[in-house]
């Protein structure tokens, strides 16, 4: 029998996945760092790591809410790299 991965849900488009599918952003306590690992302590959300669902959760402010923190333009600037990167 396989096991699966935790289903995690993105906060761009919605879409249901498997958590090793996204990527996750972190909030650790006060610091927002883009986790690929998914290893990092602090409050996480996860993003499809395509710039549609960034651009929807840029447009929604839905990081944000996730997150309960402000978002500046260079943490989103860092996740922009990250998914042009992979």
């Amino acid at each position: 029998m396989q096991s699966r991965s935790p289903i995690r849900k993105c906060v761009g488009c919605g879409a249901r996945r498997d958590k090793i599918e996204l990527l996750r952003v972190v909030n650790n306590k006060g610091d927002i760092l883009v986790d690929p690992g998914g290893r990092t302590p602090g409050r996480g959300a996860y993003l499809c790591p395509n710039m549609d669902c960034l651009d929807k959760a840029v447009e929604k402010d839905s990081l944000k809410k996730a997150l309960k923190i402000e978002i500046s333009d260079e943490i989103y600037e860092q996740i922009s790299e990250e998914i042009k990167h992979d």
